[in-house]
């Protein structure tokens, strides 16, 4: 959507500029007597006021959809948020297992969403499951997405591999890290 945006901004520029070089070629038109038309500067006087609110209308729509595509973006990671906190809030008799957990390099599948192998390490003496809270994070450190991934059934002294994948598409450069692990 923002590469859509971008271009008719770019065309209402490009128009508001063709209107605006039309406004100075016909004001700058005059009969054989030196003097502008009437006509002819009413002509002027109704392309520059078309000009005017080309661009004005441009700037309206590029100010009230970059607010929206933010709230948009805010709404998704909101929800990402409460679906993690209420899947890891469901897990019964779990422990801390954030240290057993580690997270390869983040990628982009090919649906264009950001995705991050995952390996939990289970140091205990029997099978258990896994529940991964990833976090992905643009290069300053503000987080982007969550999801939380499911390990089921990693045998004792064994690792359980699985990859996580943002809900979706991210934008730029994503870092990600373990935001939260419980063995169960």
């Amino acid at each position: 959507m923002a590469g859509r945006l971008r271009t008719r901004s770019i065309r209402c520029a490009a128009t508001g500029l063709l209107l605006a070089c039309g406004v100075a070629g016909v004001t700058s038109c005059s009969d054989s007597s030196g003097t502008a038309s009437s006509s002819r500067s009413k002509a002027a006087s109704i392309a520059s006021s078309v000009a005017s609110s080309v661009a004005s209308s441009a700037a309206s729509a590029v100010a009230s959809a970059v607010p929206s595509l933010a709230s948009q973006g805010a709404s998704a990671l909101a929800s990402a948020s409460a679906e993690a906190r209420r899947r890891l809030e469901d897990v019964q008799n779990g422990i801390d297992a954030k240290d057993d957990v580690h997270l390869g390099t983040p990628a982009t599948d090919a649906d264009g969403r950001s995705t991050v192998a995952v390996r939990a390490h289970n140091s205990a003496d029997s099978a258990k499951s896994f529940a991964v809270q990833v976090d992905f994070r643009d290069q300053a450190g503000n987080l982007l997405d969550t999801t939380v991934v499911t390990l089921n059934d990693v045998g004792a002294g064994k690792d359980g591999k699985a990859t996580a994948h943002s809900n979706r598409k991210l934008s730029g450069p994503v870092r990600t890290d373990v935001a939260r692990a419980v063995r169960y």
